[in-house]
């Protein structure tokens, strides 16, 4: 298996060819033996369909992939791998090409050919929410199958939005792209440009200056702090705790303010560009941003802290939607939802880029599985990266002479009849892009993982033995993007 590092790129043909049983036998070996699958897709190579799969290999911050030739079908690996489960439909449903065996072969995101399981007797019963929701969100169909209120099995349906974004990336104009990719899933607008501009800076081989990448770090933390506070304050909304609930929207508005005044945009759009970035940090902004920072997060220490002294909150956390590490793991969970699950992954510290390189983030991990886990792993992590982003703050190398690295951004030439796989640890988790070129340099596949693919199923496990009316509050828990599952 060839083995590469993070922000790099290998030719393709040296990307390891197999015969379909040594295909097989490797992905179940390494994924056995700690290895996580970060994707798993099909695409065309001159006159043959090959399917290629990328493994992560955290243990030793490498990325290993391995390619086999398929005709109509191949074997289904999902039996003994459970976490290509929804690569394997996907690929079907993109490409026709079938798994044979595959326990549960239907469209991800094809409603219309979409057939729900059902269970039968006569104490059960079938309760369907949405797609269309009480709330401003994303449509996104569940189908519970009840025994009177407790919950036998949840089907997340989500297809109704697709927008066409990895086939959009080839057609967009190279310029135009990084816009589409800060609207990938509009609330980790840096992570998913900041994946983007890491894969084709590997094909480039751009190398980017300290200061710059410290920049990218402040904007994805201050991301991540945002998205944390204000999951903390829906959850306590969500058991009827006004007072963590009020404080909190308030605090992530604050954060989201933080990113605005680095570039005016609340979403952080426009600080991530391939090549560098698109907005520069001074002494006297930095040193604002710390002041408001600190004061941020001491009032949100106070609001959340109110959560862990109130017995009524504890009691509706606590055992709520619990999932076992080891079906963590099956699934191939990532982000938060796995580590509250004592599965102590994190791109950050297993493949360091970036600021990460220079500045190691401690993993937040709990071991229950259950609400109270994800929310404690958010608090903890709010915090840790609060006190990365006030260190980059208060030490962030000075600008060179051109006073930016906004400067430095150039339209990349790409290696040819390449690959790079980028990895970036958003706030939901492990964001994994592929970047592929052909033989003019050009981009030919792109591939989008959002770690809202790997944890969708790790929501339906969860409620199984559920009473439905924990739903929401499990719901809220995993917080999953619809937009990032369904490109």
């Amino acid at each position: 298996m060839k083995l590469f590092a993070q922000g790099t790129s290998v030719v393709l043909d040296d990307i390891s060819m197999l015969p379909f049983e040594h295909f097989a036998e490797q992905a179940r070996s390494a994924i056995e033996h700690g290895a996580s699958l970060l994707s798993f897709f099909a695409f065309q190579n001159g006159g043959s369909t090959q399917l290629c799969m990328f493994l992560g290999f955290p243990e030793r911050g490498m990325i290993g992939g391995l390619r086999v030739e398929v005709d109509r079908s191949y074997p289904s690996l999902t039996p003994t791998l459970p976490q290509v489960h929804l690569f394997e439909r996907e690929i079907f449903e993109n490409t026709g090409i079938i798994p044979e065996g595959h326990p549960w072969l239907k469209p991800v995101r094809s409603i219309a050919d979409y057939n729900f399981y059902a269970l039968e007797g006569g104490q059960t019963h079938e309760v369907a929410v949405g797609p269309v929701h009480a709330g401003v969100i994303e449509p996104g169909h569940f189908r519970f199958q009840c025994y009177g209120e407790q919950v036998e099995h949840l089907e997340i349906a989500l297809g109704y939005q697709h927008r066409g974004i990895e086939h959009a990336i080839l057609k967009w104009p190279e310029k135009k792209r990084i816009h589409l990719m800060e609207t990938t899933a509009g609330d980790t607008t840096v992570g998913h440009a900041l994946a983007y501009s890491v894969a084709l800076e590997a094909l480039s081989g751009k190398a980017l200056d300290v200061r710059t990448e410290i920049i990218r770090g402040i904007a994805l933390e201050l991301e991540r702090i945002a998205n944390h506070i204000g999951d903390l304050g829906a959850l306590a909304g969500d058991v009827g705790y006004l007072p963590t609930k009020s404080f909190c929207g308030r605090l992530r508005g604050d954060v989201l303010n933080l990113s605005a005044e680095l570039c005016g945009n609340r979403f952080g759009r426009g600080i991530v560009r391939v090549g560098g970035v698109g907005i520069d940090l001074d002494a006297e902004l930095a040193a604002m941003l710390a002041e408001r920072l600190t004061r941020v997060l001491r009032d949100t220490d106070e609001a959340v802290d109110l959560l862990w002294d109130s017995p009524s909150v504890l009691a509706r956390f606590e055992r709520t939607g619990v999932l076992t590490r080891e079906t963590a793991l099956a699934l191939g969970l990532v982000g938060p939802s796995a580590r509250a699950c004592g599965i102590e992954r994190d791109v950050r510290v297993d493949y360091p880029t970036g600021a990460y390189r220079f500045s190691t983030i401690p993993v937040s991990v709990s071991g229950e599985g259950d609400v109270y886990a994800r929310a404690l792993v958010r608090m903890l992590e709010y915090r840790r990266s609060g006190e990365a982003v006030l260190e980059w703050l208060k030490n962030i190398p000075p600008a060179g002479t051109d006073r930016s690295a906004v400067h430095k951004i150039q339209t990349p030439t790409l290696a040819p009849n390449s690959v790079a796989v980028s990895l970036i640890e958003g706030w939901r988790g492990q964001i994994c892009h592929c970047a592929m070129t052909d033989g003019r340099g050009e981009l030919c596949y792109y591939k989008i993982v959002d770690p809202s693919f790997h944890n969708w199923p790790g929501l339906a496990y969860a409620l199984r033995g559920q009473q439905i009316s924990d739903f929401p509050l499990c719901n809220k828990s995993f917080n999953l993007s619809y937009c990032g599952f369904d490109l």
